[in-house]
C-alpha cells in the first residue's frame, strides 16, 4: 500500500463534487468558488486532525538550475511565519529534489522529544529527513498536480499525532488542496510576496474610494507614507496600477 494508493486515495478526491479539496474536510460542504482564505482555511482543518501546530503549502520553483520551494501561503497568512522563511530557503533543496521525483513523506525531528521520533519512525512509507527548521518536528508531502506542477504541503509542531491507518488520507486531502489551488491561479500562485497589514489597511480603504489623502489622514500618515505602501501592495501584486491592486486583492479575500 504505497505509492499506487495514495495515487488512488488521491485521484478518488479529485472527482469528489461536494468539495474540490475533497470529502475529508471538518464541515465539508458544497464549495465551488475557491480562493487562497479557502485554502488555508481547509489546509488548517488538516493541521487540526493531526494536532499540528503550524502548516504550510509551497511550490517547487519550475526552474532546474536552482531548486527552492516558493511559498504559496503559511498559518501567518497574509503574513509569512518565520519557519517558511527557512523552508524556502536552502534548508528546502534537498525536499525539491525528492519531491520531483517521488510523492514519499518525509519526517524530521530536531526539538528533543523523543515521541515525536518514535511515532514518525512507525510510519510505514515514509523516511527521515534533515530539519526543514531547526528546533521543530514535522512532516512534509509531496504533491502534484497538473501541468506538471509540484510542491509539498508541510505541518509542523511538537505534538502531531498522525496514525498510519490516517496517514494516506491526510496525504490525498494535500493532493486535493493542491490540485484545487494550482487550477486557481497557476500563472501566480507561490510568486505573491507577503503584504503588511499596513498595505493592506491602504488598498481596503482604497477599495471604498479614499483618496490618498484621506488615506493618511485617517490612518494618521503622511500621504508620501500612504502612496508608498499603495506603491509597494501593488508591486507585490503585480498589479500595473492601484485599482487593478484592489481588484485582485478582493479576488483574492485579502480585502473585504
Amino acid at each position: 500500500m504505497k505509492h499506487a494508493d495514495i495515487k488512488e486515495a488521491a485521484e478518488a478526491l479529485f472527482n469528489e463534487q461536494r468539495s474540490p479539496f475533497g470529502a475529508f474536510s471538518l464541515g465539508s460542504e458544497t464549495h465551488h468558488a475557491v480562493t487562497i482564505p479557502d485554502a488555508v482555511r481547509r489546509c488548517r482543518w488538516i493541521s487540526v486532525d493531526i494536532n499540528a501546530s503550524a502548516f504550510g503549502l509551497y511550490f517547487v520553483s519550475p526552474s532546474p538550475e536552482r531548486a527552492r520551494l516558493v511559498p504559496c501561503f503559511d498559518s501567518d497568512y497574509p503574513g509569512v511565519a518565520v519557519a517558511t522563511k527557512f523552508i524556502s530557503g536552502a534548508n528546502g533543496e534537498d525536499i525539491v529534489r525528492h519531491s520531483r521525483i517521488s510523492t514519499e513523506p518525509r519526517w524530521w525531528t530536531d526539538d528533543g522529544v523523543a515521541a515525536m521520533a518514535d511515532m514518525f519512525g512507525n510510519l510505514a512509507w515514509t523516511g527521515q529527513m534533515a530539519p526543514l527548521t531547526p528546533g521543530s518536528s514535522g512532516i512534509a508531502f509531496p504533491v502534484h498536480a497538473d501541468r506538471g506542477q509540484c510542491g509539498l504541503v508541510v505541518f509542523l509542531g511538537s505534538e502531531i499525532a498522525l496514525a498510519q491507518d490516517a496517514l494516506y488520507e491526510i496525504h490525498a486531502r494535500c493532493f486535493s488542496l493542491f490540485a484545487a489551488v494550482a487550477r486557481m491561479r497557476p500563472g501566480d500562485v507561490g510568486r505573491m510576496r507577503s503584504i503588511s497589514k499596513r498595505e493592506l489597511e491602504c488598498l481596503k480603504l482604497t477599495a471604498n474610494g479614499n483618496t490618498s489623502e484621506e488615506i493618511a489622514r485617517l490612518l494618521k500618515l503622511s500621504v508620501h507614507t500612504a502612496n508608498q505602501y499603495l506603491t509597494q501592495s501593488t508591486q507585490k501584486l503585480n498589479a500595473v496600477n492601484r485599482n487593478q491592486a484592489v481588484a485582485k486583492a478582493l479576488r483574492l479575500g485579502l480585502i473585504e
